[in-house]
């Protein structure tokens, strides 16, 4: 399964951007998904997973109430909705997938990686 991310860019604080992650060759359906974000010098964490069997959700704690994960199976690409952004938002952003089911937040429980794509909040 290939997954190309796009829509990175720059924002600032309280703005809001959507990335997207488009995967060739599938439906959404039953499939995993996953967002995770890096900073230069620091592990990549993860931000948000979608169960691919009961479209459950998991986000990190400071995201909460401002990113939302979504899919559309129609047309296999998945986001995140990112709103109230701040600076501390800014990384470099992967989507992952996998066809485990579950809802996943380890990375390496993921078998299918986009590009990174830039993410910039400025105050």
């Amino acid at each position: 399964v290939q997954l190309q991310a796009s829509g990175g860019g720059s924002a600032q604080t309280g703005g809001s951007l959507r990335l997207s992650c488009a995967a060739s060759g599938l439906r959404l359906d039953q499939y995993s998904i996953g967002w995770f974000r890096q900073v230069s010098g620091k592990e990549r964490e993860g931000v948000s997973c979608m169960s691919g069997s009961d479209d459950g959700t998991h986000y990190l704690e400071s995201v909460k109430g401002r990113f939302t994960i979504s899919r559309d199976v129609d047309n296999s690409v998945f986001y995140p909705q990112m709103n109230s952004l701040k600076p501390e938002d800014t990384a470099v952003y992967y989507c992952a997938g996998s066809f485990n089911g579950d809802q996943l937040w380890k990375q390496y429980e993921y078998d299918s990686w986009g590009q990174g794509t830039q993410v910039t909040v400025s105050s």
